[in-house]
C-alpha cells in the first residue's frame, strides 16, 4: 500500500510540475491580491515570484524523488526574498502568511490532479494525506529558518540604517554655519516647523531587553504628542527622539508620566518645543540638559523629566560643585540632610511661591496657617536673617538643592 501510495504522490507531483509556470504565477497574484505588503515594485516583484517558484519546484522535488525532510533547505531566492522583506520594514507575519497561504493552495492543486487520476477512494484519501504531510512539513521546516533570516537581517539592516541616521543628525547638530537647506537635505526632511526632542534611556541589561525598552519610550512618545518620531541610537542605552510639526508640538505629560509606570526603569527627558533648525538644535540641548539634571541624584528613579520644569538647574548641572558651595553659604543649616530640615526648605519654597502669603501657603500645604508660620521662623533662625533681606538668592539655592540634588557639605 506504502508502495502504491508513494507513486501516487510522485504521479500527482509530476502533473503539477507540468504546469508549474502557471501555477506559480496564480500563486503569486494571490499574494499580491490578498496580502498588501507583496505589492512590490518591479524588481522585488521579480525576486517574490522566484521564491515563490523556488519553493514550488522543491516541494514538488521532494514529493517526485522522494527527498528527505533532513535535506531540505531554504532556497536561496525564498532567502534573499525574506531579507528583502526585512530591509524594506515589511512585517515577518505577512511573510509567514504568505507560506500557509501557500501552502493551502498547493494542496488543492494537488487534490484536483489526484481528482483526474481516477483511484479509489482510499487510494486518493492515503495519497492526499501523504501529500499534506509532506507539504506542512516542508513549510514548517522553511518557515523556521526564514525567521531567522528575516530576524537577522533586520538587526543588521537596523544597526547599519541607525549608524547611517545617527551620523546625519549629529552633522546638523554640530556643524556651525550650516543653512536651512542643506540640513533639510542631509536629514530628507523639512526643518521649517516646530520641534520637540527627547532623550530616552534605559538602564543596563541584555541587548533584547534594552532594544524593546528604547523602542517603547519611542512609541510613548508618539502616543502621547499624536506623532511619528525621528529616533536614533545614541549609544546602546539611549536614543533621541525628535517631534516635528507645521504647529507647535502638543504633549501630553500626564499620559505619558502613567504609562512610563509600565515600563520600570525607563526613562524620558523633554526639551521644549522650538522652531526651524535652530529650534531643532535648542529642544534637544534642553532635552539634553533635562536628562543630566535626572543624572544628579535628585530623583534619579523619575521617569519623566521636562526641561520646563528644570529649566534654571538645567543651566546650572555643569557647575556642580561651585553651586553646591554657593548654596550652602545661602542656605547655612537650611542645607541639612535630615526629614526635619526637609520639611522646613518645602514650607519656605511654598511661602515664597505663594507671594510670602501665610493663608495661601497653608492651603497649598495642607496644613494650619501657624503651622506655617512657625516653620518660617525656624527657617529664618536657621539662615540667621529674615527671608526678605535675601529672597531671590534663598529661591534660587532652594530650587537647586531640591532639583539637582544637593547635599549638606561634609564639615559644613
Amino acid at each position: 500500500m506504502n508502495a502504491h501510495v508513494d507513486e501516487v504522490v510522485r504521479d500527482v507531483a509530476k502533473g503539477i510540475q507540468a504546469e508549474l509556470e502557471h501555477l506559480t504565477a496564480e500563486m503569486t497574484s494571490m499574494f499580491v491580491d490578498v496580502i498588501p505588503e507583496f505589492r512590490h515594485d518591479d524588481a522585488v516583484r521579480r525576486l517574490m515570484v522566484a521564491s515563490t517558484s523556488s519553493n514550488l519546484s522543491a516541494i514538488v522535488d521532494m514529493l517526485a524523488l522522494n527527498i528527505s525532510l533532513d535535506d531540505i533547505t531554504v532556497p536561496p531566492a525564498a532567502a534573499e526574498y525574506a531579507r528583502r522583506f526585512a530591509q524594506h520594514d515589511l512585517s515577518l507575519e505577512s511573510l509567514l502568511r504568505a507560506y500557509r497561504l501557500g501552502e493551502h493552495m498547493f494542496v488543492q492543486w494537488a487534490m484536483t490532479t489526484l481528482g483526474r487520476l481516477d483511484l479509489p477512494t482510499d487510494q486518493a484519501l492515503a495519497a492526499t494525506s501523504r501529500i499534506a504531510l509532506l507539504v506542512n512539513s516542508y513549510i514548517d521546516q522553511v518557515i523556521e529558518r526564514i525567521i531567522d533570516i528575516y530576524e537577522n537581517e533586520r538587526r543588521r539592516w537596523d544597526a547599519r540604517s541607525d549608524a547611517t541616521r545617527a551620523a546625519q543628525v549629529r552633522a546638523v547638530l554640530d556643524t556651525e554655519g550650516l543653512d536651512l537647506a542643506s540640513a533639510e537635505k542631509t536629514l530628507s526632511t523639512s526643518l521649517r516647523g516646530w520641534h520637540l526632542a527627547a532623550v530616552i534611556w534605559t538602564g543596563p541589561g541584555p541587548a533584547g531587553h534594552v532594544t524593546a525598552q528604547l523602542r517603547a519610550g519611542a512609541a510613548l512618545l508618539a502616543a502621547a504628542t499624536g506623532k511619528a518620531p525621528l529616533t536614533i541610537s545614541a549609544d546602546e542605552q539611549t536614543s533621541w527622539a525628535w517631534i516635528s510639526s507645521t504647529g507647535r508640538p502638543g504633549l501630553d505629560a500626564g499620559r505619558l508620566e502613567d504609562e512610563l509606570r509600565e515600563h520600570p526603569g525607563l526613562h524620558i527627558a523633554i526639551g521644549e518645543p522650538s522652531p526651524g533648525l535652530d529650534g531643532f538644535r535648542q529642544t534637544f540641548r534642553d532635552a539634553q540638559r533635562a536628562r543630566d539634571v535626572a543624572a544628579t541624584g535628585a530623583g534619579p528613579d523619575r521617569a519623566l523629566v521636562l526641561h520646563s520644569q528644570v529649566a534654571l538647574a538645567g543651566l546650572l548641572v555643569d557647575h556642580l560643585a561651585d553651586v553646591r558651595a554657593w548654596a550652602g553659604r545661602v542656605l547655612g543649616d537650611l542645607m541639612r540632610d535630615d526629614e526635619a530640615t526637609a520639611r522646613l526648605r518645602e514650607t519656605v519654597q511654598v511661602f515664597l511661591n505663594a507671594g510670602g502669603s501665610f493663608t495661601d501657603a497653608a492651603a497649598r500645604l495642607h496644613v494650619h496657617k501657624n503651622t506655617v508660620h512657625y516653620r518660617v521662623r525656624k527657617a529664618e533662625e536657621l539662615l540667621g536673617h529674615p527671608l526678605a533681606d535675601n529672597r531671590l538668592d534663598i529661591e534660587v539655592a532652594l530650587l537647586a538643592r531640591a532639583q539637582l540634588g544637593l547635599r549638606h557639605a561634609e564639615g559644613s
